[in-house]
């Protein structure tokens, strides 16, 4: 297991007001709507999630880093669990062409409103039990998923991951090193069921077996 870090650069681009977050409206309605993971959460305010998530390709240097880091190559399979609306997939074809993906997400929305170049390959899912057999995927990957997850659920879609993987896993999650980085996650978090310290986090890994790599969002 390492510490690879493939995706801070996109998290600092978002310029972040922690104290308007939990001011301008009551932080329990606006995480009640974020969690239904629906339109309001992609595509509809800022204050329920995204405030509009189109593709833009920003994800395309994440899929070059995976690309040269993981060695991928055509015929490869990559599953993405909380694939969203499926743009990392989308721009690691385009990075690897030949790659075989699928995604799954909690989210019917995002299902249904993603990239129609692989929206065949995305299905209607949850991360605690994965629908695919053992040593399925060259690379799993799970990027700011995980943490909405309760404890129990987190544990099985950790279990999942390892299970699934053939070979390479990657997951960045979010987290907190100072008390500074632990109000602010709280603050700006609409969808976190478990949040974590890294030591916290090494535990879970170890608790589940994951043998993949890893990273954190830190809000600072």
């Amino acid at each position: 297991m390492a510490y690879v870090d493939f995706v801070s650069t996109l998290h600092q681009r978002t310029q972040r007001d922690y104290l308007a977050r939990v001011n301008e409206f009551p932080k329990e309605q606006a995480s009640e709507i974020a969690r239904r993971f629906d339109r309001d959460y992609w595509d509809g305010d800022r204050r329920f999630g995204y405030g509009g998530y189109s593709y833009d390709g920003r994800w395309r240097k994440v899929a070059d880093a995976l690309r040269e880091h993981y060695q991928l190559e055509s015929g490869d399979r990559v599953l993405d669990v909380g694939c969203g609306k499926g743009f990392l997939l989308y721009d690691l074809t385009q990075s690897v062409p030949g790659l075989e993906v699928a995604g799954i997400d909690v989210s019917r929305y995002a299902v249904e409103h993603s990239k129609p170049e692989i929206r065949d390959r995305l299905q209607l899912g949850t991360a605690a039990q994965l629908p695919y057999e053992d040593d399925s995927f060259d690379l799993v990957l799970s990027i700011n998923t995980l943490h909405n997850l309760r404890c129990y659920d987190l544990e099985r879609a950790l279990s999942e991951i390892e299970r699934v993987g053939r070979g390479d896993k990657y997951i960045c999650v979010e987290s907190f090193r100072s008390e500074l980085e632990r109000v602010n996650l709280f603050y700006w978090q609409l969808t976190c069921e478990s949040l974590y310290a890294p030591e916290e986090w090494d535990w879970w890994f170890a608790r589940t077996g994951y043998s993949g790599d890893h990273s954190f969002i830190f809000f600072e």
